[in-house]
């Protein structure tokens, strides 16, 4: 039972971390020089670490739900 949970948590931290990584890796691959003010560089990278989170969390959420509805159909029927 706590060797279960502890087993998803890792699998949820460490899916997060990736998919973190992943949407920082693109977001950076986009020039946002255009919309970045002079003198204001930090605190558009520290704004883009905060996009990656937001949306690599919300990917690693969406996949490991969607995991968990797969395994949880068998008991539809």
């Amino acid at each position: 039972m706590f060797s279960s949970i502890g087993l998803t948590a890792i699998v949820s931290m460490i899916s997060h971390l990736i998919f973190i990584y992943i949407t920082w890796r693109l977001i950076t691959a986009v020039k946002f020089d255009a919309l970045i003010r002079k003198g204001r560089e930090t605190e558009a990278k520290i704004l883009l670490i905060f996009i990656a989170i937001v949306i690599g969390t919300g990917v690693s959420r969406f996949l490991l739900d969607f995991i968990q509805w797969s395994q949880d159909l068998m008991f539809l029927f």
